[in-house]
């Protein structure tokens, strides 16, 4: 992995070289701070004045910079402008120069697309120092900055992160470029491209503008937004896609990998309308169904670890393994109602836990996808997961059948196992015929490259030292220091730029805002396993519920997730800052909570599915804002590696669910009664504490 600090000088613009922000310079005047402080030798309120006065220097260096180039463009574009209002009294005249303007309007555009790699690349390097301050000594020093520079009438900080004014110069070249290409194909006759919103321009260079805005500004779409629950981490600097990803991509594989994320939503959530009457039959209390339904989560603990190291050898095999254990697990949860075993069924479900291969598909996803449409595969991944979850409670009512084969049974207990033992069946069969396990060879032959550079480095560096003059000067000397101190940096070391290589190593690189953030997440799954979980126990007991209509209240609730995403990702998301959106929906749970809890008699079924669709729904937004932010504010060690980003979230969800599985279980023995303001109080608890951690760490979420 390439050091961030050459990653971010090799983006530059060479003649714009001396304008963009002294990553460097910082990075080495933090260092300087540290030995200082150290030593005793400067105080605290210095080093943050000090280090304010450089980053409000290099910002509005840049900006300033900025505002420049946003004129010339601008007066370019007016010229242009002006010689196409000239050139069309003439038709013939206007014609022959059309090509000429529409190439003189792609020149701006792609000194467009330059100037906004410019902002960009300054965004990300200010951001990348303003976490390696707080890192080094603690401080909240980005939530004090921000805080105190982005609010400001005059923010010079707005300019970088918001990008002010940009929007004009890309709006008024479209126009133009648009008003060409109507004039060629309507021969004089045309509309603005404010008279048909509806029919974008699709030249090369607008398109190419448009993404480029869009991922300054974190805009976001529809499918952008849902991939974000799959928090598949992303480059801060985009590159290029790789062509040794694209030779390992396989449309079937993927698919393969999709579906296996679907059929394990659908084994998760298929037994939830019929696992309280299940443990009744086998001489369990109904409360018992937060054992049955958590086994699985506990299970995934540690096959999401091991799935993880596995998938970095093999993609073919675990996937391979897990369907196996799968279909041995629910076999086990199908034949336990027979065998009159309570054991038979928690090891069937644990060993479905032991199956899940998340991890892998994730990987997959984010291994061997091209760049191009990682994309649209990670909102793939969470649609299948979102489609699982509705289809499993709808697949389980309509199961409500009672017969036997050979002293077999199949009911509405037995057949969701059944019917999950087949499904894997030919999904594993699917697996062995189609799947292509993508090539490695291209990893070994980057290494022996890495190699070979290198050894050539250190040759050169070896033959550039022979021809050095024995005496050097000493401003020779200090000069030869500074570059030195410049490389050997804190980021140099390659050992320190490694994927972490444990949980320990992977639980140091997290900041307080990553903290935050998985606590956050604990929290919304938490709350929404409690609510899933012990739907079936609270209905039967209090609206004298069927198994067929707690199966229509879950699907119910699982169909949400997509059309809750549409309006988030395509509106809401664009109106708001994600940390606007991440409070507001914390907020709303809290609301949920407090609304769903047993105080007035009678308890009505108006009130449970309200407050219920308000939790859910409010978990739903608050998860893919959360995952965002979540992939924003990691550590880039964190996107490659068997303990990633995607890893520790899963990790915090499964906790979450295991806990509370737990918790409707134990909370069971002071009876059914009870049980829903028992189990929503430490919800409430949980809830709270994120709100207030949020607060805390507001402002470094920009």
């Amino acid at each position: 992995m390439v050091a961030f600090g050459k990653r971010l000088k090799e983006r530059q613009v060479q003649e714009w070289q001396e304008y963009y922000i002294n990553y460097k310079l910082m990075k080495k005047r933090v260092k300087q701070y540290a030995q200082q402080i150290e030593l005793g030798t400067q105080d605290r309120q210095h080093v943050l004045k000090d280090f304010s006065r450089m980053l409000d220097n290099q910002i509005e260096k840049t900006v300033l910079f900025l505002l420049e180039e946003q004129g010339r463009l601008a007066s370019r574009i007016a010229n242009l402008g002006e010689q196409q209002d000239a050139a069309q009294q003439e038709q013939e005249h206007a014609i022959r120069n059309m090509s000429e303007q529409r190439e003189a309007y792609r020149t701006i555009g792609q000194d467009l697309l330059k100037l906004l790699s410019f902002v960009e690349i300054n965004a990300v390097g200010l951001r990348k120092i303003l976490k390696k301050f707080d890192k080094r000594f603690g401080y909240r020093f980005t939530d004090y900055y921000v805080k105190t520079r982005a609010n400001h009438p005059y923010s010079q900080l707005q300019q970088v992160f918001k990008h002010v004014g940009l929007g004009a110069v890309v709006g008024a070249l479209s126009r133009n470029l648009h008003d060409l290409q109507d004039l060629q194909g309507r021969q004089g006759s045309y509309l603005s491209i404010y008279d048909q919103p509806t029919l974008p321009l699709q030249d090369p260079v607008i398109i190419s503008v448009k993404a480029a805005v869009d991922r300054l500004t974190h805009s976001t779409n529809f499918l952008n937004f849902l991939g974000q629950h799959a928090l598949i981490m992303q480059e801060e600097l985009p590159a290029p896609t790789d062509e040794n990803v694209d030779e390992r991509y396989h449309f079937t594989s993927l698919v393969l990998n999709l579906v296996n994320t679907f059929l394990y939503m659908v084994n998760t959530y298929i037994i939830v309308p019929t696992a309280d009457d299940y443990s009744m039959h086998l001489g369990a209390a109904p409360t018992v169904c937060g054992i049955v339904i958590g086994a699985m989560a506990v299970a995934q603990l540690f096959s999401s670890v091991y799935f993880s190291a596995w998938s970095n050898k093999s993609y073919f095999r675990p996937l391979v393994f897990s369907s196996i254990i799968l279909f041995l697990g629910n076999t086990m949860y199908a034949l336990a109602y027979d065998f009159n075993s309570i054991w038979i069924l928690l090891i069937g479900r644990l060993c479905c836990g032991f199956g899940s291969a998340r991890a892998v598909n994730r990987r997959y996803i984010s291994d061997c996808v091209p760049l191009k449409i990682r994309i649209q595969a990670s909102a793939g991944f969470v649609s299948a997961s979102a489609l699982g979850m509705a289809c499993g409670p709808a697949l389980a009512g309509l199961l409500q059948t009672n017969f036997k084969i050979y002293n077999v049974t199949f009911n509405q207990d037995t057949l969701p196992g059944w019917v999950m033992t087949i499904a894997w069946l030919i999904y594993s069969i699917w697996l062995w015929i189609s799947f292509v396990e993508p090539s490695r060879e291209f990893e070994e032959d980057r290494k022996t490259e890495k190699s070979q550079k290198s050894n050539a480095e250190d040759s050169d560096a070896l033959e550039k030292g022979l021809q050095q003059p024995l005496l050097i000067t000493s401003e020779d000397k200090v000069d030869e220091d500074a570059d030195q101190d410049n490389d050997d940096s804190e980021e140099a070391p390659e050992e320190s730029r490694q994927p972490a290589t444990s949980i320990g190593s992977a639980y140091r690189l997290l900041t307080p805002s990553v903290k935050v953030q998985l606590l956050i997440y604990f929290m919304l799954k938490y709350v929404m396993e409690i609510l899933l979980a012990e739907s079936s126990v609270i209905t039967t007991y209090y609206f004298k519920w069927s198994t067929g209509t707690v199966a229509i209240f879950l699907a119910g609730l699982g169909l949400t997730v997509l059309p809750i995403n549409i309006i988030v990702g395509s509106y809401v998301s664009n109106w708001f800052d994600d940390r606007q959106i991440l409070l507001a929906s914390e907020i709303m749970v809290l609301i949920g909570i407090v609304s769903a809890f047993h105080v007035i008699v009678p308890y009505s079924e108006l009130q449970y599915i309200c407050s219920g669709l308000l939790m859910f729904v409010s978990a739903e937004v608050l998860e893919g804002i959360n995952l965002s932010l979540l992939s924003r504010v990691m550590s880039s060690r964190l996107s490659r590696g068997t303990y990633n980003g995607g890893l520790l979230s899963t990790e915090a969800g499964t906790i979450a669910r295991v806990i509370a599985d737990a918790t409707i279980t134990v909370a069971g023995y002071l009876g059914v009664g009870t049980l829903l303001n028992i189990t929503l109080l430490p919800s409430l608890f949980i809830c709270i504490i994120s709100i207030v951690a949020t607060c805390y760490t507001y402002n470094s979420l920009y």
